[in-house]
C-alpha cells in the first residue's frame, strides 16, 4: 500500500487480515515456519537493494547495513526457525494439591492483527525484527516503517509483495497522518519503536480500543567512567558505541559521568580512539549522515551548551556532524534535557559514584546504562540502585546483540521487551488451562464446615 493510502483502504485491509486470521490458517507450525523462511528469501533477493537504500537514507556503508541491519535480521529468523515448534507447543505445568485430579498447562496463542510501527535511524532492522517475532506468534502484521527513510521504506514494501500475500502481511507507507489513520483502527496489538513523545500518543489510541502495546522508547542513557576502570578499552567501547550510526542510536550513550582522578587521561584517549574509528567525520565517506536538515539543525544547537573539547565541526550540505564532545555543560542545558540521539557527548565529573546515583535517579529512567570498573562493589551499588532498561558493565551497546535476553525499556523508556524468545511471547498471549478429571468429584470444597475450613486452608496455603 502506497504513500496515498486512504482510511477506507486501511480499514478494509485490516477486515481482510481479520478474515484470514479467523480462518485459523496462521497458526500452524507449517504456516509460521514457512512465512519466516520466504521472509529470509525475499531478504536476500533484495539484499543489494537495501544496501542501496540505507546508502541513500543515512550514507551507510555496506559493513555496517549488515552488521547492524540486515545480518542482525537474519539472525532473529534463523533463532525462531529452531525454536517455533518449541515455544508453541503446550506446556505442562505442576499443578497444586488443591487441584488434585486436574492438569494444567500454558498455551501461546497470538493476539491476531498486530501493528508494527518502525523509526528511521536502524530502519530496516527495527522494522523487521518484531516482525519475525509476530509471524513466529503466529499474527497477521501490519508494517509502518518511517518516512524519513523512504528509500529504505520502498525496498520493505518490495520484500513484503515478494514474500507475503496482503492478506498475512502488508506495508502501509506514509507521513505522520498515515500513522494516525492506522492508530485509530482496533488492532490487536501495536508494537511502535520511536521517542517518548510519539510513544505517549501512540499509547493514548491505544487505550480508547484498550489494546495491549509494546513501547521501544529513548531517553538519555548515561555512561560512568569509575577511577579504577580499564580506560583505554573503556575510550575504545565507549567511541564505538556513542559514534556508531553518528550517534543516531536509541541505545548510544548519551551522556558521560567521568570520575574527577581520571578525567584529563580518560577524555585524551576517548579523542584518539574516536580519530581513530572515524576520523573527523564530515571528510569521511562512509561516517553515517544526520537523517535530515530539522535533525542536523537540532544538534548543531547543543554546541552552544558548552566547550567543544574535540569535534564540533559540521557539513550542512553533507548533513555530517563530527564526532563531539562537550566539557562544562550545565544540568540545566537542552543538551543535557533532552535525548540528543547524534554525535555529541556531554562530560561531567564526579568525586563519589553517590552523586551519579542521585543524578540519574532524578530523571526519567533510561533505556540503556554503561558502567566502566573493575569494581564489584560499585557495580552492585549501581547495578541495584538505579533502574534502567538494560546495559552493560564494560562494554556498550552489546547488550542489545545478546539474544538470550530481552531488550526494552522501563518507565518513560518503555514498556514491554523483544529479541528472540521475548519477541515470541510479546506477540503472544499466555492462556493458562486447567482440565479437571470427571472420574471423580472430591467433596470437600462443595462443604461448609469449620472442618472442611482447616482443610481449604491447609491446602490454599500450599
Amino acid at each position: 500500500m502506497g504513500s496515498t493510502v486512504t482510511k477506507q483502504e486501511i480499514s478494509d485491509q485490516l477486515k481482510t487480515q481479520r478474515a484470514f486470521f479467523a480462518t485459523g490458517a496462521t497458526q500452524s507450525h507449517a504456516f509460521r515456519l514457512s512465512m519466516l523462511t520466504f521472509l529470509r528469501q525475499a531478504i536476500e533477493q533484495h539484499e543489494e537493494e537495501i544496501y542501496d537504500a540505507l546508502k541513500k537514507d543515512l550514507n551507510k556503508s555496506r559493513l555496517d547495513t549488515f552488521t547492524t541491519e540486515i545480518g542482525f535480521v537474519y539472525g532473529e529468523i534463523s533463532r525462531m526457525e529452531r525454536t517455533i515448534r518449541r515455544m508453541m507447543t503446550p506446556r505442562r505445568i505442576a499443578t497444586p494439591l488443591l487441584h488434585f485430579g486436574s492438569k494444567s498447562q500454558l498455551i501461546h496463542e497470538p493476539y491476531g492483527a498486530v501493528l508494527v510501527i518502525a523509526p528511521w535511524n536502524y530502519p530496516f532492522q527495527l522494522a523487521l525484527s518484531p516482525v519475525v517475532g509476530a509471524i513466529a506468534a503466529g499474527n497477521t502484521i501490519t508494517l509502518k516503517p518511517s518516512e524519513l527513510t523512504p528509500n529504505v521504506s520502498r525496498v520493505i514494501a518490495s520484500i513484503f509483495e515478494k514474500a507475503f500475500h496482503s492478506r498475512f502481511a502488508v506495508v502501509v507507507e506514509g507521513d505522520s497522518k498515515v500513522s494516525e489513520a492506522l492508530l485509530k483502527e482496533k488492532f490487536d496489538y501495536i508494537f511502535f519503536t520511536g521517542s517518548t513523545r510519539v510513544g505517549q500518543i501512540v499509547l493514548e489510541a491505544a487505550a480508547k480500543h484498550l489494546t495491549p502495546v509494546t513501547l521501544e522508547l529513548g531517553g538519555k542513557s548515561p555512561t560512568i567512567v569509575h577511577k579504577d576502570a580499564n580506560l583505554r578499552l573503556a575510550a575504545k567501547r565507549i567511541a564505538w558505541g556513542k559514534w556508531i550510526n553518528a550517534g543516531q542510536t536509541c541505545i548510544a550513550p548519551d551522556y558521560l559521568f567521568v570520575h574527577e582522578s581520571v578525567r584529563e587521561e580518560f577524555l585524551g584517549m576517548l579523542e584518539e580512539e574516536a580519530f581513530k574509528q572515524y576520523g573527523n567525520g564530515v571528510g569521511v565517506s562512509s561516517y553515517v549522515r544526520i537523517v535530515n536538515e530539522s535533525h542536523f539543525d537540532r544538534l548543531t544547537s547543543y554546541l552552544e551548551d558548552g566547550e567543544v573539547l574535540f569535534g564540533g565541526k559540521t557539513e550542512r550540505e553533507a548533513l555530517k556532524i563530527a564526532p563531539t564532545v562537550l566539557t562544562d555543560v550545565e544540568a540545566h542545558s537542552a543538551v543535557m534535557q533532552e535525548e540528543i540521539f547524534g554525535p555529541i557527548l556531554p562530560v561531567l565529573a564526579y568525586r563519589e559514584i553517590e552523586e551519579v546515583i542521585e543524578f540519574v535517579n532524578e530523571r526519567d529512567k533510561p533505556l540503556a546504562l554503561y558502567l566502566f570498573t573493575e569494581n564489584e562493589a560499585i557495580e552492585k551499588q549501581v547495578m541495584r540502585r538505579i533502574s534502567f532498561g538494560g546495559g552493560c558493565v564494560n562494554d556498550t551497546i552489546m547488550h542489545v546483540a545478546q539474544h538470550n535476553l530481552p531488550f526494552g525499556g522501563v518507565g518513560a523508556s518503555g514498556m514491554g521487551s523483544y529479541h528472540g524468545k521475548y519477541s515470541f511471547e510479546t506477540f503472544s498471549h499466555k492462556k493458562g488451562i486447567v482440565k479437571t478429571t470427571t472420574s471423580f468429584d472430591l467433596p470437600f470444597r462443595y462443604m461448609r464446615s469449620d472442618a472442611n475450613g482447616k482443610l481449604m486452608r491447609y491446602l490454599l496455603k500450599g
